[in-house]
């Protein structure tokens, strides 16, 4: 025992070493974050998907004659077949690996993008978007935690805010795409360009290795060292984390199911999974994406205006993830998630007030661009990466997969509800109490954030779950194990 004890006081002196050299900016565009802008394309799909239905739906009204409740049913439709893509996602990921599970999301997003861009009635055109729901469910599941798993802990944050940023460009991508094809009503070359950049992810597939972690779960160790070791800048690294990553394996042999009835830790961190995910999509930021060519349109902009309104919040968003991007591993989790939930929940109450006083002209166009721009803002901070980073670092190793497959499930399952509600409850309540309803989920996710969200910032994916299968509470697991708590873990 004394021995395992000081070989841990080693490592734990080398990781707060590891940790100090981190808060320090250099490069760090190494294989694996190669890797991982590779699956990042992921993130650019999911975008590009999301976000083109933004422009095209007013000229897929206008060829099919649709109604408000057809239309908010074309939108949903990619949410619900997102959903059920992300419980099929924790089976594949578990049984054939992440980077299959990504290369199944390839196929998915280029077969339901042919559906959509020749179909000839509004069913055909739904089938094909729940098929690129199914792509966008794998990808959504498959492409954070294959990101968590094969970068080091120092850069995990940022690398997994690549994949949100990429989901930004995706969308303004979109947006400015829907732009320069409005003119002319193109809506099924709108649809159709998505399949251009999901060849050059379907290649990419191909060529990433597999999760290290995912391959000692299979019991391929001499796979798993050789990822590490190309991965890592050094030997002692790799074989410090191949160590740490079969400790985990090896602690209970038990299923996710299994864990999660006997582990009253794990279900804490289930939950909270399920709830950062319900409450992103809650925030409104999705609906407002898809939908803001109609909402700008009821806020008196014309059609082209609406649409090319809709492109600078694109571009909002893009500025603010790269902003995020860059701040999530030196400021830290919980304030950038504070703040930006602070942000956002202002922001929405202004834009309520602004419609609600029916400010015209000039000025009324730029309160309501302005709010909505600094919602963006706000949003994209942290309401909109935190999560994906979040549910990827707080579960343990054996219940990865489960937790993250349906926080996924609740994500889409809860974009599907408001989507298929929203210009409904515009209608139903009003523009400015739809928006002031949307403004108090916010404030909901900010009292959760305080509460619970813990700073994980510099820790290792062992060390946080060591804090959590020992009890410690939400918010206290981003700690470091220190050289005793690592010794009996390792120990028992």
């Amino acid at each position: 025992m004394q021995g395992t004890n000081c070989s841990e006081l080693n490592r734990s002196n080398e990781e707060k070493t590891e940790d100090n050299n981190s808060n320090n900016a250099g490069p760090w565009l190494g294989q694996a974050s190669l890797f991982a802008l590779a699956a990042g394309l992921a993130g650019l799909m999911f975008g590009l998907d999301t976000g083109v239905i933004a422009g095209a739906l007013h000229f897929i009204g206008l060829e099919f004659h649709t109604t408000t409740v057809t239309d908010e049913w074309i939108v949903s439709t990619l949410m619900l077949g997102a959903a059920f893509g992300a419980l099929l996602a924790s089976f594949l990921a578990r049984e054939w690996g992440r980077r299959v599970t990504l290369s199944c999301a390839a196929v998915l997003f280029l077969a339901g993008t042919a559906a959509c861009c020749f179909a000839h009635s509004v069913p055909v055109l739904m089938a094909g978007r729940v098929v690129l729901g199914l792509g966008v469910g794998l990808a959504a599941f498959a492409a954070p935690l294959y990101i968590s798993e094969i970068t080091a802990q120092k850069d995990r944050g940022r690398m997994i805010s690549l994949y949100q940023m990429a989901i930004t460009i995706g969308m303004l991508m979109a947006y400015f795409s829907d732009s320069l094809l409005a003119g002319g009503g193109h809506w099924r070359w709108m649809l159709g360009i998505p399949a251009i950049p999901a060849v050059f992810f379907l290649l990419s597939t191909l060529v990433v290795p597999y999760s290290p972690r995912w391959l000692v779960t299979q019991g391929r160790h001499k796979e798993a060292s050789r990822v590490l070791h190309m991965l890592r800048d050094s030997s002692e690294k790799a074989k410090r984390e191949l160590t740490r990553i079969r400790q985990q394996v090896n602690k209970e042999n038990v299923s996710g199911f299994e864990l999660f009835k006997t582990s009253a830790p794990f279900r804490r961190s289930f939950f909270l999974g399920l709830s950062l995910q319900a409450l992103q999509q809650l925030t409104g930021i999705n609906v407002l994406l898809y939908y803001a060519p109609k909402v700008l349109e009821r806020a008196h902009f014309g059609s082209a205006a609406a649409i090319w309104a809709t492109t600078l919040l694109g571009v909002a968003n893009l500025a603010a993830t790269v902003a995020a991007l860059f701040l999530i591993d030196r400021w830290g989790r919980r304030p950038l998630l504070v703040t930006s939930c602070i942000i956002a929940s202002l922001s929405l109450v202004l834009f309520g007030f602004v419609l609600q006083l029916h400010v015209e002209g000039m000025l009324g166009a730029v309160l309501i661009i302005g709010t909505l721009v600094a919602f963006i803002l706000g949003y994209a901070l942290g309401e909109g990466p935190l999560p994906w980073t979040l549910c990827s670092e707080i579960q343990p190793l054996k219940g990865r997969s489960l937790a993250i497959g349906c926080s996924t499930f609740v994500n889409w399952i809860t974009n599907w509800l408001i989507s298929t509600v929203f210009l409904s409850c515009m209608t139903v309540l009003g523009d400015s109490v739809t928006f002031w309803m949307l403004a108090g989920f916010n404030m909901l996710f900010l009292v959760v954030a305080l509460l619970f969200v813990p700073e994980t910032k510099g820790t290792s994916l062992e060390d946080i779950e060591d804090n959590l299968m020992r009890g410690e509470r939400l918010r206290d697991i981003g700690g470091p194990a220190t050289p005793q708590e690592a010794g009996t873990q390792a120990v028992a």
